[in-house]
């Protein structure tokens, strides 16, 4: 993800590589750059995200594992450094790809409809967290689609095997060799079933997304959560 990243900063407009960091490299590397992008790992990410918010660094940030009580935290600490900082923002896209994120959106407005709803995702082995950003993001959306419906009925969440609750949706993670990305979201109802999928063929579905996200950081402000935040869904939103 960081040399696709990379790639796209240099083929776009307006934006350059000032420095790329590794896990060895002093975060200090990144104060001569306007803006910060983060696609490290959890804990590695809450380091950079904090340095550059105390700088006063714009950030995109495409690691998983910022979970929502993570972002409240980080979002009365920027309303605080926006302060001297006015254009101060971090932008969290769990998910580049516009078609997972159209997924998403469906499933969330769909959700009202369905009582037992659960969510299995796949990546590719090497993937070190699960469940991953873009199936957390997608019950929390799911969550808030029905507040007022109340929690999913998802029986023996007790027994591993049923995945883990978020927003009590159970979600199940696959780690396989062969996989690039691919979410299923699984509603039933009675007598039928309503199966919304994603699946990511190539790293090349995020680019679309990635400048989207680029573009909008400069001049943003607070904390913003999705790519669905900067792209107009029209009629697929909840």
């Amino acid at each position: 993800m960081g040399r696709l990243i990379a790639e796209l900063i240099e083929a776009t407009p307006g934006f350059e590589t000032v420095a790329a960091l590794g896990s060895s490299d002093p975060l200090e590397a990144m104060l001569p750059a306007d803006v910060v992008v983060d696609v490290t790992v959890q804990p590695a990410s809450q380091a950079v995200v904090d340095f550059a918010v105390e700088h006063g660094k714009s950030v995109l940030v495409g690691t998983s594992g910022w979970t929502a009580e993570r972002i409240a935290a980080l979002s009365t600490r920027v309303a605080a450094e926006a302060e001297g900082v006015p254009d101060l923002s971090v932008i969290f896209v769990p998910n580049f790809s516009i078609g997972s994120v159209l997924a998403t959106s469906l499933a969330a407005s769909a959700s009202r409809f369905f009582e037992s709803i659960e969510i299995i995702e796949a990546h590719h082995a090497g993937k070190v967290d699960s469940p991953s950003g873009t199936a957390v993001r997608t019950a929390e959306l799911i969550g808030k689609a029905r507040a007022e419906l109340g929690p999913v009925v998802a029986p023996h969440t007790d027994q591993r095997a049923r995945g883990q609750q978020v927003a009590s949706i159970p979600v199940h993670s696959l780690r396989l060799q062969g996989v690039v990305a691919k979410q299923d979201v699984i509603l039933g109802g009675t007598g039928e079933t309503l199966t919304i999928s994603h699946e990511t063929l190539s790293p090349t579905a995020y680019s679309a997304g990635i400048v989207i996200a680029l573009k909008a950081l400069p001049g943003s402000r607070g904390v913003i959560v999705g790519l669905d935040a900067l792209i107009d869904l029209g009629g697929a939103g909840a």
